[in-house]
């Protein structure tokens, strides 16, 4: 059980997560920008549910319900990321080009990457799996002071990677010498 198992790790793995239904299928992954939601904990929340523009979303009734993302009507429009109060909203496209995905997610930590940086791509348990590339930070005034950051990365590696790294200063320092 999904439950059981972020319960004794702290995080989900990506074959517990392929059973939930917030989870796209890879058929749906093929073609373009889609949300993953990992939110797997039957939570009373539905902020997801309420944003998206396109019906992608439903929690419904109870309030407790996982998420049930339709990937036919989901754009990727990535209103959902930020308005997920536990950052458990991904946005994945495969078709960034040959051999390239790109990620977006919620980044609450300063300082914020810059558009070309390089980066060290984490998966879920925090772990740096594969270096990126910053493609954009966004941060308008409807996502409440919540960046989302999108990353290319090589495509192998869009269901695992979640986040970045952030600079240590140590590193910022030998990097300018």
């Amino acid at each position: 059980m999904v439950a059981e198992g972020i319960a004794m790790r702290g995080y989900v793995t990506l074959e517990e997560l392929k059973g939930t239904p917030g989870c796209p299928g890879d058929e749906r992954l093929q073609r373009g920008a889609v949300a993953v939601i990992e939110c797997v904990q039957e939570i009373p929340c539905n902020p997801c549910e309420a944003v998206c523009p396109y019906g992608a979303i439903t929690v419904g009734e109870p309030i407790t319900n996982l998420p049930v993302l339709d990937g036919d009507r989901c754009c990727g429009c990535g209103l959902c990321l930020a308005a997920c109060p536990g950052l458990a909203i991904f946005l994945v496209d495969m078709t960034r080009g040959p051999g390239e995905a790109a990620v977006s997610f919620p980044f609450e930590y300063l300082p914020l990457p810059g558009a070309g940086a390089r980066v060290a791509a984490v998966n879920r348990s925090g772990d740096i799996v594969t270096e990126g590339t910053v493609l954009s930070v966004k941060n308008p005034h409807r996502n409440d002071r919540t960046p989302i950051v999108t990353i290319t990365i090589p495509r192998e590696f869009a269901m695992e990677v979640r986040g970045i790294t952030m600079p240590h200063r140590e590193r910022e320092s030998d990097e300018r010498s």
